[in-house]
């Protein structure tokens, strides 16, 4: 198919091809199904390992395993963004530019760090 509408017919193709294989997959489920499946005792019960579901329904957690978790996506974006960084750090043009830059940026790594351990952030009790 070539032209203008070359690539919008071969779109709309693919869209059909979709929606059939959607409508088959549906279609073969309901038939293959049994009318009224089962309903054994506990179907509907919290599974956890095999045992007795133990306690409420409602579990709160601590505020530090967020914190805990922000702080390692903080350090994977500084290790993303260093690596690239010592790569090109040797090629020509990337002089004293480059340097300041890395340095303006893990100084402000640094006062967050600084920072949550002020705070006690990174202190596991």
């Amino acid at each position: 198919m070539t032209g203008y509408l070359g690539s919008y017919a071969t779109l709309g193709l693919l869209l059909l091809a979709a929606v059939l294989f959607f409508l088959t997959a549906f279609s073969a489920n309901r038939m293959l199904r049994p009318a009224r499946p089962a309903e054994p005792w506990g179907k509907r019960a919290t599974y956890e390992c095999g045992l007795d579901p133990v306690g409420g329904d409602w579990a709160q957690m601590q505020i530090r395993y967020y914190v805990y978790a922000y702080l390692y996506v903080l350090f994977a974006v500084e290790a993303v963004f260093l690596f690239p960084w010592a790569l090109v750090f040797d090629r020509p043009g990337f002089g004293a530019t480059t340097v300041a830059e890395m340095g303006v940026f893990v100084a402000i790594v640094a006062l967050g760090i600084l920072y949550a351990w002020r705070r006690g952030v990174l202190r596991w009790t």
